[in-house]
């Protein structure tokens, strides 16, 4: 993991590639708690016995979901550390390739794209992509936008 502790640090990470992080593992609690929290109770992703004759054999997270693990893959990749404040400021391209099947293990590599000024700090544009073990496309990929002040 690296761990910054300025703005000129992150400016001195771009392009940087970080990861992989250790492996979570998706399974079908967290997808079913998921669909209590959003209403989207779909079958694909609910009901593993009418999954099992479906188009992927088992449930699937929600894209959503696995977009939503960012917060917790990406910070073991990097730290900001000494920030006094540190806040999701939205998501770029994001794309979902390949389905998760619930069981799956998934990691996250990043690469810092991007890090410019912003009244009270600097806004960072991290390119993220999100991997399933033994997958051979990413099950997410997301450019996440942070802002961070010191």
């Amino acid at each position: 993991m690296l761990s910054f502790s300025s703005a000129d640090e992150l400016r001195a990470a771009v392009g940087h590639e970080m990861g992989p992080s250790d492996w979570l593992e998706v399974d079908q609690s967290r997808i079913d708690l998921f669909a209590e929290a959003t209403g989207d109770h779909q079958w694909i992703h609910t009901d593993p016995q009418r999954a099992a004759s479906g188009p992927f054999g088992t449930t699937i997270a929600h894209g959503y979901l696995t977009l939503s693990l960012l917060p917790v893959l990406v910070p073991r990749l990097m730290d900001v550390v000494g920030a006094t404040m540190g806040v999701n400021y939205g998501v770029n391209k994001v794309r979902f390739p390949s389905p998760l099947p619930a069981g799956s293990r998934v990691r996250a590599r990043a690469r810092i794209v991007e890090v410019t000024e912003v009244a009270g700090g600097v806004q960072v544009t991290t390119a993220v992509t999100v991997e399933r073990e033994g997958g051979e496309k990413p099950v997410c990929v997301a450019e996440a936008v942070s802002r961070f002040a010191w």
